[in-house]
């Protein structure tokens, strides 16, 4: 099993960005995190970061026949982007929409969310670690 782990805009800045939300965990802390719980799990894993909206539509796109699965952070794309959510459809592979922050008791705007439409979940308020339970929702899921 193979899974593309996607984070968009200021993702990059964890632990410096507004700690109160997402925590003092660097990105390098994230993504150490995830490679080594997905090597536990012998799950092959890879992890992108962008802050840009073309970059992570080509990620996806690059995804098409390479990965199982997708766990994606959109950042605040979100709440913004077709694009992001029509490449997410285009390529039909199974994804979980992530947030760091519990994004629905935060403001207005952050309410509404395009990828949830192709998502098949959608974790929020775990922190970091609901990165694991992405990757475990996705290998529960594939399974079947």
């Amino acid at each position: 099993m193979k899974i593309l782990v996607i984070n968009g805009p200021n993702l990059n800045m964890l632990g410096i960005r507004e700690p109160a939300h997402y925590g003092r965990e660097t990105y390098a802390d994230l993504v150490e995190k995830i490679e080594s719980y997905c090597k536990e799990k012998g799950i092959d894993c890879e992890c992108y970061q962008s802050n840009h909206e073309g970059c992570l539509v080509d990620k996806i796109q690059e995804a098409y026949g390479k990965f199982d699965g997708i766990v994606i952070n959109p950042g605040a794309y979100t709440h913004t982007s077709v694009a992001i959510l029509d490449a997410v459809k285009s390529v039909m592979i199974p994804t979980v929409e992530i947030h760091i922050s519990k994004v629905e008791e935060r403001e207005d705007f952050r309410q509404i969310s395009y990828i949830r439409l192709a998502a098949v979940k959608t974790i929020t308020g775990l922190g970091t670690d609901g990165y694991l339970r992405s990757i475990d929702f996705l290998s529960d899921y594939l399974k079947k």
